[in-house]
């Protein structure tokens, strides 16, 4: 029998520029800094330009490389400029992790026009402007590349007060699905995760109350997910080692979407 040996050498980034979005704080700044140590020269873009300063400086004083861009994902000029630098800087962006999202808790019949235009803009339009800036680049570049989309575990449930998120989330799956048919001929594969519930700054203050670790218990894992738990998904996805997952919507949850009804 041919020995088989484990080759972790594909789980490298190394040669590839990535581009984060939302990496200001939470689940994009935690991104940026596990693709950096994988190799790979990462830009980082949001709106609050110190926050991303101080990341670049983390990450290049651990040895990596890092570039700081203005990102607003809602506009498509911001979109494209963004590209423009970090074409300029490092070549053409051949990963994108599609991370920026923002919430705005409240019962549907509570909610207003603005609070739809809030979350959807940012959750679903600004993920489509992104990607599909993305992909047209990697398409005329030639180079292939991949697309990891953050959705959330509610887009495939939903939870009382979040139906406005749930749906957006849900449109980013969605979205994903479409992008892996129409792109894998061109060597560009998109996948999406769902995380579960982690403690970021955005509900942070609702997992440190009473109600909130009540919840928490409750579910099967019995305690919030921890950043490095989304470190094997994201590199599975974004480097070689997922060369044949096309489409593939990944919960990292600790078992919530199938918690007994």
């Amino acid at each position: 029998m041919e020995n088989k040996h484990l080759d972790l050498t594909s789980f490298s980034l190394a040669g590839k520029v990535a581009l984060v979005t939302g990496a200001s704080s939470g689940f994009g700044e935690h991104f940026a800094h596990i693709l950096a140590a994988a190799g790979a020269r990462v830009v980082v873009g949001a709106r609050r330009q110190d926050r991303l300063q101080n990341l670049v400086f983390d990450i290049s004083s651990a040895g990596g490389e890092a570039l700081a861009v203005a990102l607003d994902v809602t506009d498509a000029g911001s979109v494209s400029a963004a590209f423009d630098q970090a074409q300029a800087a490092f070549g053409s962006v051949t990963v994108l992790v599609n991370n920026a999202g923002v919430a705005a808790p409240q019962a549907v019949h509570k909610t207003t026009e603005a609070d739809w235009d809030f979350i959807v803009d940012t959750n679903l339009k600004g993920a489509w402007l992104v990607a599909a800036e993305a992909a047209r680049r990697m398409v005329s570049a030639d180079v292939g590349g991949v697309i990891v989309n953050i959705a959330s575990v509610l887009g495939l449930a939903t939870s009382t007060g979040h139906g406005i998120y749930a749906a957006s989330k849900a449109g980013v799956i969605q979205l994903t699905k479409h992008m892996a048919l129409e792109l894998a001929g061109k060597n560009i594969r998109s996948n999406a995760i769902c995380p579960g519930y982690f403690k970021t700054e955005m509900n942070g203050e609702y997992f440190d109350s009473a109600a909130g670790k009540v919840y928490i218990e409750s579910t099967p894992a019995g305690r919030l997910g921890h950043m490095e738990e989304l470190d094997g998904p994201l590199l599975l996805l974004a480097s070689d080692a997922g060369s044949f997952m096309n489409g593939a919507i990944i919960p990292v949850d600790g078992g919530h979407l199938v918690m007994s009804v």
